[in-house]
């Protein structure tokens, strides 16, 4: 596979992350574990919220359009594609160690699609890492 195609397809991902996180609220009844928050850290926690799921889309968009750039190799695409790789190693480690979902794994579903985005957890890491040492060689 090139990179800029590897890269292409994590721009997917990205947006496939998205949708994983529009379904997490539903999956952990999220809506009723936060509902007892003073406002501001309820807000807060929205906040937040939406800014992961803008630098999801971000990062996926610049994947996917921006590919070739990413995969030239320049200091800039290096520099990018390091600092994504870094974030998505420790979005694999967070998950392995931090978060403890088995409480909300309930079903089949929610244990296929926990399994699939660590897999997507760690496929990230391995595409931008690729980018960020070997761009330009292609």
């Amino acid at each position: 596979m090139k990179l800029s195609a590897a890269l292409q397809l994590a721009g997917l991902i990205h947006l496939g992350l998205i949708v994983a996180g529009a379904m997490m609220p539903r999956a952990v009844q999220l809506r009723s574990h936060i509902a007892a928050l003073p406002p501001f850290i309820h807000r807060l926690f929205w906040v937040y919220y939406s800014f992961i799921g803008l630098f999801l889309l971000s990062f996926g968009t610049l994947s996917f359009f921006l590919a070739p750039e990413l995969a030239s190799g320049t200091v800039l695409a290096r520099a990018v594609c390091g600092f994504l790789a870094v974030f998505w190693t420790m979005r694999l480690f967070v998950a392995a160690f931090v978060f403890d979902v088995g409480p909300y794994l309930t079903n089949a579903f929610w244990k296929i699609g926990y399994h699939a985005t660590n897999v997507v957890f760690a496929l990230l890491p391995v595409i931008y890492g690729w980018a960020a040492l070997a761009g330009g060689a292609s």
